[in-house]
């Protein structure tokens, strides 16, 4: 005869198994992103999840862990490259080493503007760079948006290429980004974005380059009041999964990924543009000047040897020429 506590025990556990059963098959990937909770970039991985949930009726979801909680974004790609993190959201000039491809739509001044570069992004060059990336372990997903980067500086404007001269400025880990800054004149100083803050505070760096979200949302322009508006830089954003995963998924999962991150661009790309809008404000607000440098030509002709050195590749150089050529 069972003790009535025994029996509940036994009740309970079989509850609980009849509920693994029944949650065994539902899974939610874990993504990785270095901003903060309510940046674009957040939102939208989020959305994305959101609508693989309720297209895969709750089978597959995906849980974002925001503000680097996971580590840095070279932390997060060996991660992803051995399959202990299935997503992640990574600029792609951390990728420049690993993916050649990354480099083409990483130089400087390559878009001509916002619309140029997503329309790009949107077609079979971009498709062409995501696809690029499964012999590194990653299977590209989707582009978002990065904005249009440029140099703030903590103690003197830049309204000509002589003003960048000399300057430690703060770049990501990415060799292109330190010749560029090095192209322009500027000591070029690779530090991780968690840092700089400080590094602007205490004068390890006189400056670093970013876009509007990431200088206001750090809060870079309580360091570095002047924003001078090279627009240098629209490294795209990417969106990313482990191969190693992704082999284990079913063809019908894969493309559920594929079409609900896909669908995430739009919604990624409404929220940047409000956001852009609101950082530049608040920004502004907190007493970042806006630097208007009117005639850009002299910083687009001193990129010719990054060019040179990055595009180095006849396959790259092509790659470059139809981005350019793309209307």
């Amino acid at each position: 005869m069972f003790h009535p506590l025994r029996q509940g025990l036994l009740a309970a556990a079989v509850a609980v198994s009849l509920g693994f059963a029944q949650t065994a098959s539902a899974r939610d990937f874990r993504s990785a992103d270095v901003h903060p909770t309510d940046y674009p970039t957040v939102e939208a991985v989020r959305a994305m999840g959101k609508a693989l949930k309720e297209q895969s009726k709750d089978k597959l979801g995906v849980k974002v862990f925001a503000s680097g909680a996971l580590g840095a974004e070279r932390d997060t790609i060996e991660q992803l490259k051995i399959g202990g993190l299935d997503m992640m959201r990574i600029n792609a000039a951390p990728l420049n080493n690993i993916v050649p491809e990354t480099i083409a739509v990483s130089m400087p001044f390559v878009f001509r503007s916002i619309d140029h570069m997503r329309r790009v992004l949107d077609g079979p060059i971009g498709d062409e760079v995501l696809a690029a990336m499964a012999e590194q372990g990653m299977v590209g997903l989707a582009f978002y948006d990065s904005g249009a980067r440029s140099i703030y500086t903590v103690k003197r404007p830049i309204k000509t290429l002589a003003d960048v001269k000399g300057l430690k400025i703060r770049v990501q880990q990415s060799d292109l980004f330190v010749a560029m800054m090095e192209a322009l004149g500027a000591n070029a100083t690779p530090m991780p974005y968690g840092e700089v803050y400080t590094g602007l505070k205490t004068g390890i760096v006189d400056g670093a380059e970013n876009n509007w979200p990431s200088y206001e949302s750090s809060r870079h322009f309580e360091a570095a009041k002047y924003y001078n508006t090279t627009e240098h830089s629209m490294v795209p954003e990417v969106l990313v999964f482990s191969k190693k995963i992704w082999d284990t998924l079913s063809k019908e999962d894969q493309a559920l990924i594929r079409k609900t991150a896909k669908e995430s661009v739009a919604t990624m790309r409404k929220l940047w543009d409000e956001r852009e809008a609101k950082s530049r404000k608040i920004a502004e607000a907190g007493g970042a000047q806006v630097v208007v440098i009117a005639d850009k030509k002299p910083f687009v002709d001193a990129m010719a040897p990054v060019y040179a050195k990055f595009a180095s590749t006849p396959k790259l150089r092509d790659l470059v020429k139809r981005i350019q050529d793309a209307k």
